[in-house]
Parts: structure tokens; sequence; C-alpha cells
């Protein structure tokens, strides 16, 4: 298992009327944290997408425990639990600084060639990342 954390600060433009982070920003929050935590990998999405892949969300899941308020440091623990075929997930922790977890989530995305945008097996170079990285096979 891979596991990477990362901090993003709540944004006051994400705010409900209640002050609380609208449920709906959470799925962006995951792309920040994900993005991050590829780049934890050695890689960026540019790097991918230059490389010829795409990698298009094909399911979100979210589980909301507590509120997070603007200007919260919020804690995204982000995994990668098994290596990839055609599609990847990710797994979502989510704490405020007071290391309560207020959300927990599950993003999967899938493998297209960026020019056919077919779909495709993760590229062998990606799962040597995640092997020098540490995942197995």
């Amino acid at each position: 298992m891979l596991e990477y954390k990362v901090q993003i600060r709540a944004r006051y433009r994400d705010t409900d009327q209640m002050g609380i982070i609208h449920h709906s920003n959470y799925v962006a929050y995951f792309e920040e944290a994900r993005g991050e935590a590829i780049r934890q990998l050695g890689l960026s999405y540019k790097e991918m997408e230059d490389r010829g892949v795409m990698m298009p969300v094909v399911d979100v899941q979210l589980h909301y425990y507590a509120p997070a308020y603007y200007d919260d440091l919020l804690t995204f623990v982000v995994r990668v639990e098994k290596m990839p075929m055609a599609r990847i997930e990710f797994f979502y922790d989510v704490y405020n600084q007071h290391e309560q977890l207020i959300n927990k989530g599950k993003v999967v995305l899938g493998f297209m060639h960026s020019t056919t945008r077919r779909p495709c097996r993760a590229p062998e170079w990606f799962l040597d990342v995640l092997r020098k990285a540490g995942l197995e096979d």
C-alpha cells in the first residue's frame, strides 16, 4: 500500500451559507490531494498526459462524519492499496487540525489514450513508478 499526506487549507470560497465547506467541494479537494500525491511519486498529471495517458474519473464515493469550516487545515491521507490494471483506486481519509476524521472517500480513475480517447491498461512505466515506491503486484 502507498500512502501520502497532503495538507490543504479550507478556502472561504468553498463554504456555504452556514460557513461549512460545501459537500461538493470535497471532490475538488480530492483531485488536488491526488495530484500532490502523484507528485510525491515523482510524476505529474502533465507528464502523464505528455506521455499519452489520461485518467478520467469514473466513480466517486464520499462519507461525511463532521463538517470542515473556513480556514481549517485539512490533512488528506491518500492511499493506493493495489496495483492498477485498467483503473486505479484512490482512497482518502480527511482529518481536521484537531486530528478528527471528518470525511472518507474513494475515487476511481480509468486509464485512457490521450490521442484515441479509448480505454487502455495502466502503462508499464507507470506501474514501474508504483513498484519503485513500494506498491506490490
